[in-house]
């Protein structure tokens, strides 16, 4: 309980931010569709929002190192709130792109606030803690931004209204704490070759998870949309998908640290395939169907990250973890970005199911190079712990440094 109530401030802060930056791209979906944007220019928002990303994770050490955490919490939440709000006053696909921009800054840059101080703060005995603690309100924010859809109207001033105040209500825990902010870490030198020399195949793995997640939650509204779901059952089909993530990480990590991490991505790979074929072949079954292949889909692909991760973990020494974690973020970031604007146009093209067909290629490239790359390096037998991965800041390895090392 003393945990908890040290680390309150930070934690209520990830909630507040999880409400806004994660209810704002589904309803920026709808928003568009509603507003007549081409299905493309509804993709060009996804991939705007992690273009956005991308520039905050490098950007946001660096600035944290010249004005320090409470400051630069402040300035990108302020980046956010502009984005939010500005919706409603220029309704043009392209100005929303640039505020999706400011959108993803927002929340790689406080994200990397809140896990630079938490890291400077949790201790030996307290990182394992710590650490469950965070994931539990990372993962349970997400699941209730994706509820909130059923009642946030779209392309009402209101609705972005009411996001824009969460994004500000962020900055007051940080901000009003009295604990003292911690020294400012050095900014993880991005070393994209570092992650293709640890492990092809975990460059792979993440880009793919990039694809998936990034397609799925961005392009989303369009396919529940398409298949005929209203604005509430958008809200639970997406949260069915961050509920199947949520369950599948304990059975995913006892897979990971039992079996050779190659074949659990190769596994979880051709699952993934079936799951993306189930999506398709139940979109008229029935709302309870849709459902459950939302969830069944995320259960077997939100793994992905994580056991990619590890795995490439399995060839670093600890001086290198913290760069890995980096430049692992960036091949994701790569994949996220690309995604949400193929599959929107793919969407238009051939239809609703075209998502899952991308998705599908995706990780049938996976299993072939997973397959092909089995011939060529044996894998380790002394394995770094399995660890969930929040895909959140290019600094999160400093958190996850001493327990993959077994401290």
């Amino acid at each position: 309980m003393r945990l908890l109530i040290s680390f309150a401030a930070l934690f209520v802060s990830v909630i507040l931010l999880q409400l806004s930056s994660g209810a704002v791209g589904p309803l920026d979906a709808l928003s568009g569709l509603s507003l007549d944007f081409s299905t493309q220019q509804v993709g060009l928002l996804g991939s705007a929002h992690f273009v956005g990303f991308f520039v905050g994770c490098w950007w946001a050490p660096r600035l944290m190192g010249s004005v320090g955490h409470s400051r630069a919490f402040a300035a990108f939440t302020a980046a956010g709130a502009i984005g939010l709000l500005a919706h409603m006053l220029v309704i043009d696909p392209y100005a929303w792109a640039l505020m999706r921009v400011a959108s993803g800054i927002c929340v790689a840059g406080c994200y990397t606030v809140i896990e630079a101080w938490l890291n400077a703060k949790v201790t030996n005995t307290t990182r394992g803690r710590a650490m469950g603690t965070y994931r539990i309100v990372d993962m349970g924010g997400s699941l209730v931004a994706q509820l909130m859809i059923g009642v946030l109207e779209p392309a009402s001033y209101v609705s972005y209204n009411l996001l824009a105040l969460l994004c500000c209500a962020a900055i007051l825990p940080l901000t009003l704490t009295k604990a003292s902010q911690p020294d400012t870490p050095e900014a993880p030198r991005l070393r994209p070759k570092l992650a293709w020399a640890m492990s092809p195949l975990a460059v792979a793995g993440v880009m793919v998870a990039g694809l998936t997640s990034a397609a799925f939650r961005m392009v989303g509204p369009i396919y529940g949309q398409e298949v005929g779901l209203g604005a509430e059952q958008i809200g639970y089909f997406l949260a069915a998908f961050v509920l199947g993530g949520a369950m599948a990480q304990y059975p995913a990590g006892w897979a990971a640290d039992k079996y050779d991490r190659r074949w659990v991505l190769i596994w979880l790979s051709g699952v993934s395939m079936l799951a993306c074929g189930a999506t398709v072949g139940l979109a008229g079954g029935g709302t309870q169907a849709v459902m459950f292949s939302a969830f069944l889909f995320g259960f077997t692909t939100f793994p992905i990250f994580s056991v990619a991760a590890a795995h490439a973990h399995d060839f670093a020494t600890s001086e290198q973890r913290v760069e890995l974690s980096a430049a692992l973020m960036f091949f994701y970031a790569i994949g996220a970005i690309a995604s949400p604007l193929v599959a929107s146009s793919l969407i238009d093209a051939f239809g609703p199911e075209a998502l899952f067909i991308l998705i599908s290629a995706g990780h049938g490239l996976l299993i072939v190079f997973g397959l092909s790359r089995m011939k060529v390096r044996r894998t380790v037998d002394d394995r770094t712990p399995y660890a969930y991965t929040p895909r959140t800041s290019f600094t999160i390895g400093r958190l996850l440094r001493r327990h993959r090392d077994g401290a």
